[in-house]
């Protein structure tokens, strides 16, 4: 939903940049990867408390993530194993970011900031596993505001502004009612078939 109106007004900005890319060479698999390597960075980084670094890399990692379908399509490289290692990788990488989190959580002896990023990784993998698990039964989910781009943005305001409890607790609120949200469209379809 907000995801695509955001990739719907980035075009301008996505598509020239993965065209680029393209003429160097760049592929859409390995940028798939350069930005799960970045949130290895990113991970540490919160881990060691740097939240404004942290921050900043990871709109740098998002924005890999952004192109890699881009670049996909504007090299005509798109396959289902490209499909599978971006979705595969996307979920390594947001769990990376809650395992910086939880280490973070850990060194400041916060044990209710260390237990609302594990709700937030959780509701995060399930908002994901709810639309896949659906799409397998013929039922394509998007509904709900907290979807990758969301959680991405939103963890993303929390380390540059030094908030991260109130974003973890907005992200682990929002991600859980999204599942919901997912999972009643998916019965809706189920019953009614899809619109």
């Amino acid at each position: 939903m907000l995801t695509e109106r955001a990739r719907s007004a980035s075009r301008g900005i996505v598509e020239p940049i993965a065209m680029a890319l393209a003429r160097l060479g760049a592929t859409a698999n390995a940028l798939t990867i350069a930005g799960a390597a970045l949130h290895v960075l990113v991970a540490w980084l919160v881990a060691r408390g740097d939240l404004l670094v942290a921050g900043l890399v990871l709109i740098v990692a998002g924005s890999c993530d952004a192109l890699d379908g881009s670049l996909a399509r504007a090299t005509g490289t798109a396959s289902p194993f490209g499909a599978f290692l971006d979705s595969t990788l996307d979920r390594v990488s947001e769990a990376l970011v809650f395992v910086g989190l939880l280490a973070y959580a850990q060194d400041l002896g916060d044990a209710m900031m260390g237990l609302i990023a594990q709700v937030g990784l959780s509701g995060s993998l399930m908002v994901s596993y709810a639309r896949a698990r659906g799409a397998a039964i013929g039922c394509d989910t998007r509904v709900g505001v907290f979807d990758r781009f969301v959680r991405t943005a939103l963890l993303a305001a929390g380390l540059l502004t030094g908030q991260i409890r109130p974003a973890l607790w907005l992200l682990a609120a929002g991600a859980w009612w999204t599942v919901v949200q997912r999972v009643m469209d998916v019965r809706r379809q189920c019953v009614e078939g899809p619109r």
